[in-house]
């Protein structure tokens, strides 16, 4: 079943971080790994998230509420990217911060990881901060149509051993591969597959 993706709320300030009470999963990622794209290719719309040839387009924390569903995906404004002022960047840094730290309904993180590349320092402390955080983390390789099947398997053997043993999603924004994955993963941290069962029932 396709899902929709709808937009509720754009935050740019702390002031402004007030949350649904809902189950939230939040997206993460390098400015440049393919956040915007992946949202469009899994709400089955091609400009929902604004998609930019250049680096920290997103600069707030955007919610997308989910139908069918009953949670959040919860866009995070990308790290690791430069060439942004640094009052820019410790903005981005303190929204991501206090989100990743004070939101009860927070149930997991998808870290967006690019495929083609060996684990970048950025990505090592993100996924290193969300363990300290005792945050359940979800591993999302991007740009999987630009690697070899080779090359697919070994980055995804290369993640799994640094994501605990969890393997990552190999996920194209191109063909698709991976969407469907992916979506049974976010349900299943979410509690929806209980959810449908109990709905369901006789």
């Amino acid at each position: 079943m396709q899902k929709t993706l709808i937009l509720e709320k754009t935050i740019y300030t702390l002031g402004d971080l007030t949350l649904p009470d809902a189950p939230q999963l939040a997206v993460a990622g390098r400015s440049n790994v393919g956040k915007s794209s992946l949202i469009n290719r899994l709400a089955g719309r091609k400009k929902l998230a604004k998609i930019s040839s250049t680096p920290g387009k997103t600069q707030s924390v955007n919610l997308y509420r989910v139908e069918p569903g009953s949670y959040f995906l919860v866009d995070l404004p990308g790290y690791g990217y430069a060439r942004r002022s640094k009052a820019e960047r410790d903005k981005w840094a303190q929204l991501i911060e206090r989100y990743l730290t004070t939101t009860a309904q927070l149930r997991a993180v998808a870290v967006l990881l690019d495929c083609r590349l060996p684990p970048q320092a950025s990505d090592l402390d993100m996924v290193s901060y969300l363990g300290a955080l005792n945050r359940q983390v979800l591993g999302v390789l991007t740009k999987a149509d630009k690697c070899s099947k080779r090359d697919q398997q070994a980055r995804k053997a290369q993640w799994t051993g640094l994501l605990g043993g969890r393997p990552p999603v190999l996920f194209s924004s191109v063909t698709g591969m991976g969407q469907e994955e992916l979506w049974s993963r976010v349900d299943a941290l979410l509690g929806q597959d209980e959810q449908s069962a109990e709905e369901e029932a006789p």
